[in-house]
């Protein structure tokens, strides 16, 4: 089942209707924010805004963002962080939440045209979905999978995500925290359907993400499939959050 949110028309998504060009160069983090949260418990809504403003980012991908939740006090994390940033935003409702929301966000330095919340159905603890949007002629899609130890949830999320990847066109970029890292089945599928992994490409060391503190796994992710190339990427050392962000810089072919 598919959910809609502020979608205009399917034709500026999948048929190039925009009129706007793709930006021949720009930066897009990716970032989990834990509630708002660092790792010990500790409200952090300010200092995930210090992040994203100190990346310069042009599009940034969120995921653990709450909104007039109990435990957030109230606080619609999203309507904040646009104050913050002076950003446009669109979220993706996951689950309804001790009296509010629970779910995924893109910021974008242009306004959002278009955006479509759609189910990746999966576990059935937590409702994972994809949040599909379209900023300045880009077309961007983020997502958060299942955090179980095994991949079983992962693997039908990731189909589905797939299957929506092929629907958008391309170019697109495709990124959140996967919960996965680079030697498992879900990877080696998302790599399989033609995205291209953006840290592989120019990233250096290693890209460990998680946890924060000392991290040591790789499980965020920023994917690239058309007419895009990796100039840089790099993971910030950030601990406003139990994940540190994902900073990466893109090109259009040719520039």
């Amino acid at each position: 089942m598919r959910r809609r949110t502020s979608w205009l028309l399917v034709c500026l998504l999948v048929a190039g209707c925009a009129t706007a060009p793709v930006p021949r160069d720009l930066r897009v983090l990716v970032y989990n924010i834990h509630a708002g949260k660092d790792a010990s418990g500790t409200v952090n809504l300010q200092r995930v805004a210090d992040v994203i403003a100190s990346t310069n980012a042009d599009i940034v991908l969120l995921q653990e963002v709450d909104r007039m939740t109990t435990r957030s006090g109230g606080v619609d994390h999203l309507a904040e962080l646009e104050r913050l940033t002076k950003m446009h935003s669109v979220f993706g409702k996951a689950i309804d939440f001790q009296g509010g929301q629970y779910g995924i966000a893109i910021l974008s330095r242009w306004p959002i045209t278009t955006s479509e919340t759609i189910s990746l159905r999966g576990s059935p603890i937590e409702a994972r979905v994809a949040l599909a949007a379209q900023t300045n002629g880009l077309r961007v899609i983020n997502t958060h999978f299942d955090a179980s130890n095994v991949e079983t949830y992962r693997l039908e999320e990731v189909d589905h995500l797939i299957e929506e990847v092929r629907r958008f066109g391309k170019p697109v970029l495709v990124g959140g925290d996967f919960n996965t890292e680079p030697s498992s089945h879900v990877y080696a599928r998302l790599r399989e359907s033609g995205l291209r992994d953006a840290f592989a490409d120019c990233g250096g060391k290693t890209g460990f993400t998680y946890p924060a503190d000392t991290p040591v796994k790789r499980i965020d992710y920023l994917f690239i499939k058309g007419s895009f190339r990796c100039v840089s990427a790099n993971v910030p050392g950030s601990q406003a959050s139990d994940h540190r962000p994902l900073l990466v810089e893109i090109a259009k072919s040719g520039s």
